[in-house]
């Protein structure tokens, strides 16, 4: 055919003939077996009369906007596949997830690319070298473009509308970049749809994608990524749709993602569930992140004990900075939040603390008390959230730790701390 390309919009309709040029009917869906061929349409769903047939892709002669040609007429009555992701029913009009341009997009059209094959009829290579069409889908369509094919579908010959489109810009996503939402767990399975692209997507860009989502794709998306991503996610999501997260999965699950977030992170999450919710989830905890959450859930959320974070880097203050550095090497999780070290005594009270830049101009002989900062500012766990936030605003703080009634070193507000109380206000 002298097409390359053929809508879903021209596909829909067209007459399928017989060997003879006879119509047996139209099309009225076709279908990809994701687990045979994650783009080639398997099969044509034929209307004729009050049944629809099934025309397999290795039955088709040749595909043009004039109909579509058979090389065998044996043809089957349709009957629903669960591992058929149908075009019309599945995918048009249906909400799916742009990974390259990290946003929610709603597909109009589907564009198809015309490949020429070789073949006996049958789906394999013959030595009679009979040539057939085959699709492929090349790319989902969002734009005005695809609208206006949608609303002159039928209404108008498919080539007068391939000429007036194009004053039109397109706007198309490549199948490969696109990711499908399918709720129910059986059926991503027999579909082999995946979420591991949306893995690759920085943590506040999934969290925006999930927010423009329904209850149930929510769900999907968060049962099925790996927690360590979920958890990174699920605190750049707006807070009263966090816990509605959290209580659409199995407890177990939610254990999973909650023990990857910072302590104060999940403390902060729990705390807006019901009792019985967030009691289930600490109780399939391990015990370690488990223990540090339930002595952070203790606390007013509006004090410097509910905001703080227990993850942390203290060392003896007779420590040195070789001592410091090794200290690093065994707590790399730590690294990409980290600029302060703190220094404690044989009881745990604090007595310094160390930026993290002092220790690349020091020897590692060199005392941390010695390049520890001038000023010892701290807070104590029942200081309030306001005066927690002064202190960063007027000491300019990257850290601020907090301590006890007894002065020990409890945990650490970090500025990331403050701006998510200052935007949340």
């Amino acid at each position: 055919m002298a097409e390359s390309v053929l809508f879903f919009t021209e596909l829909l309709g067209l007459p399928v003939l017989d060997i003879r040029g006879r119509r047996i009917g139209r099309v009225r869906d076709a279908a990809i077996v994701p687990l045979v061929h994650p783009a080639r349409i398997d099969r044509f769903l034929v209307g004729g009369g009050w049944a629809w047939l099934t025309v397999r892709y290795d039955q088709v002669a040749s595909i043009s906007l004039d109909g579509i040609r058979l090389g065998d007429e044996v043809l089957t009555p349709y009957h629903s596949d669960e591992y058929m992701l149908r075009i019309g029913r599945d995918l048009l009009d249906q909400q799916i997830i742009d990974v390259n341009g990290r946003k929610v997009v709603r597909v109009n059209d589907v564009t198809f690319e015309v490949r020429s094959a070789t073949g006996n009829g049958n789906g394999h290579n013959g030595s009679n070298g009979n040539s057939r069409n085959c699709l492929y889908v090349l790319e989902v369509d969002v734009g005005i473009r695809s609208i206006f094919r949608r609303v002159l579908q039928g209404a108008v010959p498919s080539r007068i509308v391939r000429k007036l489109q194009k004053a039109i810009p397109p706007n198309s996503i490549r199948w490969e970049f696109c990711n499908i939402v399918e709720p129910d767990p059986q059926r991503r399975l027999r579909l082999n749809i995946s979420h591991e692209k949306l893995e690759t997507i920085h943590p506040a860009d999934l969290a925006d994608i999930v927010e423009e989502l329904g209850p149930a794709e929510r769900e999907a998306i968060f049962e099925t990524i790996d927690s360590e991503v979920a958890a990174e996610a699920l605190t750049e999501v707006d807070p009263k749709m966090q816990a509605s997260i959290l209580e659409s999965l199995e407890p177990e699950k939610a254990a999973d993602i909650v023990e990857e977030m910072a302590p104060d992170e999940a403390a902060d999450i729990l705390k807006g569930l019901e009792e019985s919710t967030s009691e289930e989830i600490l109780e399939e905890m391990e015990v370690a992140p488990e223990s540090e959450v339930r002595e952070l859930l203790e606390f007013k959320e509006d004090t410097a004990g509910g905001m703080m974070n227990t993850e942390f880097i203290s060392l003896h203050e007779s420590a040195t900075v070789a001592d410091a550095m090794a200290a690093l090497k065994g707590n790399e999780d730590q690294l990409e939040s980290l600029n302060s070290l703190f220094l404690v005594d044989g009881d745990g009270r604090l007595t310094g603390i160390v930026p993290l830049a002092r220790l690349f101009i020091a020897s590692g002989a060199t005392p941390l008390r010695q390049i520890a900062a001038e000023m010892l500012i701290s807070a104590n766990v029942t200081e309030k959230q306001d005066e927690v936030t002064e202190l960063f605003d007027k000491y300019n703080l990257l850290a601020l730790p907090v301590v006890d009634e007894d002065g020990r070193l409890a945990g650490v507000i970090t500025a990331d701390d403050i701006i998510s109380v200052l935007r949340h206000k």
